[in-house]
């Protein structure tokens, strides 16, 4: 996208009107908040229903095996982004890709709430992954866009819609949470209510506040590019289709296969992109520095996503198994945990929008607050340790110990994440907007493809070495990256 075009759209949007910034910041805010919303309340009780046993309305699949599914489907959740990315760059812009997103993820948290059986939940999961990978990194993308580049009101901007995702982050665990001691399904389904909510907000406003964010294709493929491209689809739909029917009832394709697939390819994959985007004759080379740049916050947000992702994986077994429930003279729902962490960034977002413009030029560079997010990060798996080693692992712990952890991890969120995605926005080569939105996300997908393997170590007996190994290395490396950040931010070619 030229920058002729970049100031078209600025000028599109209407600049004022939602807490001092763009108008569509209201329509983007509140999309997302109903995505999100559908997403965490299905998530909240999702592990639940695939280890819990077909009598409890389960599927009753083996723990560990339901932790590892759970980590793999959070990393396809991210790593479908580069789809939803490259359609939206390539084919049909960002706006369509957010709502044609909205319509499977939809359906997927239908197909959840009908009474089935394993297989309707994997096709949930096909509608869900592909669904947040065209809708998840395109929103996000189409905020960016209704700033110029110097927009001092950029941060706070993601800080504001940041919290909006964890608004709905918040209620959707309490509500879905409350309703899985009546039925999983009855959960599922409040989760496609609130994702048919997001699309009719996004539909009925985003004509007058978004202007013509979202609808540009930076770089659309050519009539014959386009042919080739839906042969070439065709042909590797049918290929893997084959090969699945071959391998499958030979025993040859196995949980244990995809998922080490997925964990490859949750490395293999960001590797190319950061090679293609620093290879391509349409980056400049202020844009290759800017890529080389990226790479180390890349590698810092894998790390921060490894800890923080394991709230709906290991931390929710541990609130299900291992903590008192009964607090206070309220029984809580182990789903009930998995609000605590929007709950603390909804409290505490506008602290840190405050805060980085309060400081303007004097806040911390955008390495120093990965730093800082990252050595937040490993503490908060260090102070999980702790009942371990006061009490041992035969007793139900306090649930102020979660509590404790989750808000220790929130405040390295809140360094790292909104930052990350304004930085992302920022360091993206022109030609490579959305899919390096995307790519973003795939610190994430990574992250979560290594947890799936790391959760099998996971137990009891282990989880002082399992809680202790990861933050300490987190901290480890945060204080690298705190020393390497001058490094950092003079390959970023004046972007702050």
């Amino acid at each position: 996208m030229s920058g002729l075009n970049k100031q078209k759209i600025v000028e599109s949007v209407p600049q004022k009107g939602f807490f001092g910034h763009p108008k569509g910041l209201f329509t983007l805010f509140f999309t997302e908040f109903w995505e999100r919303f559908s997403y965490y309340g299905m998530r909240a009780i999702l592990v639940f229903y695939m280890y819990y046993e077909v009598s409890e309305g389960g599927l009753g699949i083996d723990e560990n095996l339901a932790l590892s599914i759970m980590s793999i489907y959070g990393a396809l959740v991210y790593m479908s982004g580069i789809i939803g990315g490259w359609m939206a760059d390539r084919l049909f812009g960002t706006s369509k890709a957010v709502f044609y997103g909205g319509i499977l993820i939809m359906l997927g948290h239908i197909a959840l709430a009908v009474p089935g059986s394993v297989s309707m939940f994997f096709v949930s999961m096909v509608l869900i992954v592909l669904g947040t990978g065209l809708l998840k990194p395109n929103v996000s993308t189409v905020v960016g866009e209704m700033y110029s580049e110097n927009d001092t009101r950029r941060d706070a901007a993601f800080s504001i819609f940041y919290m909006g995702i964890n608004m709905g982050a918040f209620i959707a665990p309490l509500l879905v949470g409350s309703l899985m001691k009546y039925s999983f399904h009855l959960g599922f389904g409040l989760a496609a209510v609130g994702m048919f909510l997001g699309l009719v907000i996004f539909v009925a406003t985003k004509k007058k506040n978004l202007g013509l964010a979202g609808t540009y294709v930076p770089n659309p493929l050519t009539g014959n590019e386009k042919k080739k491209f839906f042969i070439r689809v065709s042909i590797v739909v049918v290929v893997i289709a084959i090969i699945l029917a071959v391998l499958i009832p030979a025993g040859m394709f196995t949980f244990n296969t995809f998922i080490n697939l997925v964990g490859i390819l949750g490395i293999l994959i960001p590797t190319a992109y950061f090679f293609v985007m620093y290879r391509s004759p349409k980056t400049t080379p202020d844009e290759r520095s800017r890529v080389i740049a990226y790479i180390p916050l890349f590698i810092a947000a894998v790390m921060f996503w490894a800890i923080q992702e394991q709230g709906a994986t290991i931390l929710a077994n541990y609130a299900d198994k291992r903590t008192q429930l009964e607090f206070a003279g309220i029984t809580i729902s182990p789903a009930w945990f998995q609000s605590l962490n929007p709950l603390f960034i909804i409290l505490l977002a506008p602290v840190f929008a405050w805060l980085w413009v309060k400081l303007g030029d004097r806040q911390p560079s955008i390495p120093k607050k990965f730093s800082l997010g990252l050595f937040f990060a490993g503490l908060s798996f260090v102070v999980i340790l702790l009942p371990s080693y006061i009490g041992g692992t035969d007793t139900l712990v306090s649930p102020l110990w979660l509590v404790l952890s989750y808000f220790i991890v929130v405040l390295g969120e809140l360094c790292l994440s909104p930052v990350g995605l304004s930085a992302t926005t920022k360091l993206a080569p022109q030609a490579f907007s959305a899919q390096t939105m995307s790519l973003w996300f795939l610190a994430s997908a990574a992250a979560q493809a290594i947890n799936a393997q790391l959760v099998k170590f996971y137990s009891p007996e282990t989880e002082m070495m399992y809680f202790g190994a990861i933050g300490g290395l987190a901290m480890v490396l945060s204080l690298i990256l705190f020393a390497i950040s001058p490094k950092i931010q003079g390959l970023m070619k004046g972007i702050k």
